[in-house]
């Protein structure tokens, strides 16, 4: 069984910074990418970064050069740095890995349950 946790989430004032972390355990053979993504109330959920194996990373623009997105492999886990911190980053946070739980599996993905992160103005 494979589990994805979330930590790191709060209440911040604007401006401010938090840094969530998730960690995958479980039967896992091998992880490509990593991802976070939100969903603030009454919104779709969105991706917020991604980033590959290799450490390529991708943001979606209203978080570009305030969020960073890093990897531990050796750990299996992801951490998402958020500075600058605006009321409209308020949402649940969720890790997301594309991971193969044996050498013979397809690739799945796998969610952890969320992390909820409130910027006050």
């Amino acid at each position: 069984q494979v589990q994805l946790v979330e930590s790191g989430g709060g209440l911040v004032q604007a401006g401010g910074s938090l840094r969530l972390s998730c960690a995958a355990s479980g039967s896992i053979f091998s992880i490509n990418a990593m991802g976070w993504y939100r969903q603030a109330p009454g919104k779709q959920r969105e991706l917020v970064a991604r980033i590959s194996s290799g450490g390529s990373t991708n943001y979606v623009d209203a978080v570009k050069g305030r969020f960073t997105i890093s990897r531990d492999n050796a750990e299996n886990t992801v951490h998402l740095q958020m500075n600058s911190l605006k009321p409209e980053d308020t949402a649940v946070y969720y890790c997301n890995a594309n991971l193969r739980r044996t050498a013979m599996d397809y690739d799945s993905i796998f969610w952890g349950k969320g992390t909820l992160v409130t910027v006050s103005s």
